[in-house]
């Protein structure tokens, strides 16, 4: 996850805090997409300073989502440890789609990030995909589901059914219909 350099002085750090302060703030309220030019004047810094300490929308999303995806993977070293691993990975896939879901637009930067390697947001995924290749193998090993499923394919569609709720808020349902036709596929 993003971290503030080591050795950065107090102030920047305290910059480069507010910066992801009001960004969460900015992304909750407006979407991923959200004003970065807005973040950096509520911050009380210059737009300049925001693209030194994140050179791009991704880099700033990603220092605003670390603590989430920290959750995600703790979570999933737990459900480990779960008899049914099954219904352990569709629990974190559950968890993982209301992640993609909390902030407008999110779901749509982690698709266009998974294939961007060189991308902030794309290199929080890769612990990401660790902790859930955990969890599919178990399951796969336990002959619950197919053994051509990848963690990548299922990142995406758990990406895809969040960004279909997204566009759908009337039906509040959907995210959950949605992971329960998937899984259906996915059993061997």
């Amino acid at each position: 996850m993003p971290a503030p350099p080591a050795g950065m002085r107090a102030d920047a750090r305290r910059n480069r805090d507010r910066l992801v302060t009001e960004a969460r703030t900015a992304f909750a309220r407006n979407g991923a997409d959200a004003s970065l030019e807005d973040v950096a004047k509520r911050a009380g810094v210059g737009i300049g300073t925001l693209y030194r300490h994140f050179p791009n929308r991704h880099a700033l999303l990603s220092a605003v989502f670390a603590d989430a995806v920290s959750d995600l993977l703790v979570r999933s070293r737990e459900l480990l440890d779960d008899p049914r691993p099954c219904t352990a990975l569709v629990t974190w896939l559950r968890a993982v789609i209301t992640h993609a879901s909390e902030y407008r637009g999110l779901a749509r930067a982690l698709m266009s990030a998974s294939h961007d390697d060189a991308s902030a947001l794309a290199r929080c995924s890769g612990p990401m995909r660790e902790a859930g290749s955990a969890l599919l193998t178990r399951a796969q090993e336990a002959g619950a589901v197919r053994p051509g499923v990848s963690i990548g394919d299922l990142l995406q569609l758990t990406n895809a059914i969040a960004l279909a709720a997204e566009e759908t808020p009337g039906d509040p349902e959907l995210a959950d219909r949605m992971l329960t036709l998937t899984v259906r596929g996915l059993k061997a």
